[in-house]
């Protein structure tokens, strides 16, 4: 099967571009034909190139694949516009990001989403609820190997995120590790050290400060993982609490408390090493690239039985229809944002000018009236001396007189 993967960027090592890659590496161990389009290329573009995965910054001489995998709803409709009769399958990965938004169009034949806070928005943005798929993220578990046991008291703690930075959420992470007598090292893009292989670091650790992707991979490892980002506070994920869990992505609905040292301390304390051990079993068990690349599979077959061919006039009116929600209504709101905000700073330099012209009015004033009180100075000293002089004169007259 020759599937077309979609993302906006390859670029970072961060979501859906890990996801992106995994899933092309799954497809092409299973003997399928990925392809990876974005349109700004990058490392990880180069990662899968040296995997033997196709990757694309242009569509233009590209034969039709049989299924468009697509993120990022541009990038989605440049692949679907492209391959008349093609389905396409969209998967949505966040639930606010812009970009993320279903498209809706006659040849986008599913919608998945990668946890219910995903499903959610879909079912915002109009999709039919009971039509969304949920098929959560996975791990590559050939990369990600189990560590060692882990110690009774954890000694070293990694906080893995690349929002992690000194105006988010690392100095109360830090806070509670001191209180924990715990080493804290901290990795992500924020804090100016991004990395490539986590893999290789992940093991060399006890417990791990992560959410969604980044405690999937922690817990596959081995580590006993405290879920936390910029945005919120998680628990400490235990073996019993995995299953109620999974479908929230270990992400943002699953850190609904405030992101405090007392709050992170708390669940630090619950550490348990033989309960992080079962919990790298149920992961290891349930969350592989494979279960992922099964369920996916299952959707495309589903769709590419399911196409019909739309007629012309009903693909150009949802083209029509994507150009005016997605493009038309931002670059409008856009033109209008960016006419008040020049309108905004006109009346400003307006009201600063008028400013400047007062202050000016006032300090030719104030030099006036100082030249006035210079010249008013010199009459008085003028004066003075001349009072002076008449006096010493007088002074000396009556000094002879008396003699």
């Amino acid at each position: 099967m020759r599937v077309l993967i979609t993302n906006l960027s390859l670029s970072a090592r961060s979501g859906t571009e890990t996801y992106a890659r995994d899933l092309a590496r799954e497809l092409l161990r299973r003997g399928h034909a990925p392809a990876v389009y974005s349109p700004l290329p990058g490392a990880v573009a180069d990662d899968l190139r040296a995997d033997g995965v196709g990757v694309l910054s242009s569509l233009e001489a590209e034969p039709a694949p049989d299924v468009i995998h697509g993120h990022h709803h541009i990038e989605t409709m440049s692949a679907v516009l492209r391959f008349p009769g093609v389905p396409a399958v969209f998967v949505c990965h966040d639930a606010t990001a812009w970009h993320d938004r279903p498209p809706r169009h006659p040849r986008v034949r599913a919608v998945v989403a990668v946890d219910e806070n995903c499903r959610d928005r879909c079912d915002d943005d109009g999709s039919d609820r009971a039509a969304v798929r949920v098929i959560p993220n996975a791990v590559d578990l050939t990369r990600f190997r189990p560590r060692g046991p882990l110690p009774p008291r954890p000694r070293r703690a990694l906080l893995l995120s690349n929002y992690a930075a000194e105006h988010t959420h690392l100095p109360a992470v830090r806070e509670a590790c001191n209180r924990a007598g715990l080493e804290l090292d901290a990795v992500g893009s924020a804090c100016g050290n991004p990395i490539a292989r986590p893999e290789e670091l992940l093991p060399t650790y006890d417990l791990v400060f992560a959410k969604a992707r980044c405690a999937l991979e922690a817990m596959a490892a081995g580590c006993a993982v405290v879920l936390c980002d910029h945005l919120g506070a998680g628990p400490l994920v235990r073996a019993g609490d995995w299953a109620a869990l999974r479908p929230l992505n270990f992400g943002r609905r699953a850190c609904p408390n405030p992101l405090t040292a007392d709050t992170l301390h708390a669940e630090v304390a619950r550490y348990d090493a033989t309960d992080a051990a079962e919990v790298c079993r149920i992961t290891r068990a349930n969350a592989g690239i494979e279960h992922t690349a099964d369920a996916l599979l299952a959707v495309y077959d589903e769709v590419i039985r399911a196409q019909a061919t739309a007629s012309a006039e009903d693909e150009a009116r949802a083209a029509a229809e994507y150009l005016r929600v997605h493009l038309s209504y931002p670059l409008a709101n856009g033109l209008l944002a960016a006419a008040s905000e020049r309108d905004q700073w006109r009346a400003s330099a307006e009201a600063a000018h008028r400013g400047w012209a007062e202050l000016q009015h006032e300090c030719d004033a104030l030099r006036a009236a100082t030249g006035a009180a210079q010249r008013g100075w010199a009459a008085l000293q003028t004066e003075y001396e001349s009072v002076l002089a008449e006096c010493r004169a007088r002074g000396e007259l009556l000094a002879r007189r008396a003699a």
